[in-house]
């Protein structure tokens, strides 16, 4: 299972669920600090700002960070939960779970997969840019791109509710 949080309940989610896995994806080059960081062995930080067009200045969601992404997921054991976050839980993490979820849940289609992100996180505004390289990468076809075009923009909120998610 996945669960997708913003950035302060991290902690929390961390002690929740017990996760051995986690990927985070922030604005700056440093991984988060935890509390106990030996409690989370598998970590994968990607650095990058929550756009979906490039801007100078600006790190754009890259084709390398979903192949990095891609690859830390299929290296997750399953027998634990992984956590994704972000600063506030609504666009980079629910982009990431969005796309594992395609990746792995291969009983559910795109539009079924956008609709249960909905459903479970009524702000989740996946960052498009990260969903269209899912897309490219997962040989989707648009499909994924879709999807999310159709479930639209999520309730504004200033940061997202923990929740979680299928990835199988």
């Amino acid at each position: 299972m996945l669960y997708v949080c913003p950035g302060a309940h991290l902690q929390r989610m961390l002690k929740a669920t017990g996760a051995q896995h986690m990927i985070s994806l922030t604005s700056n080059g440093e991984p988060p600090a935890l509390d106990d960081a030996s409690a989370v062995p598998n970590r994968l930080h990607l650095a990058m700002h929550d756009i979906a067009d490039l801007r100078p200045g600006l790190i754009a969601p890259e084709l390398d960070h979903v192949e990095r992404l891609l690859d830390f997921a299929q290296d997750w054991d399953w027998r634990s939960p992984m956590v994704v976050h972000c600063y506030a839980g609504i666009s980079r993490s629910t982009a990431a779970a969005y796309v594992i979820a395609n990746a792995f849940a291969r009983e559910m289609d795109e539009f079924a997969l956008a609709q249960m992100l909905r459903e479970r996180a009524p702000s989740a505004t996946p960052n498009r840019r990260i969903v269209a390289l899912g897309d490219r990468l997962l040989e989707r076809e648009g499909r994924m791109i879709r999807a999310i075009y159709q479930i639209g923009r999520g309730a504004e909120a200033f940061a997202g509710e923990p929740f979680h998610y299928p990835a199988r």
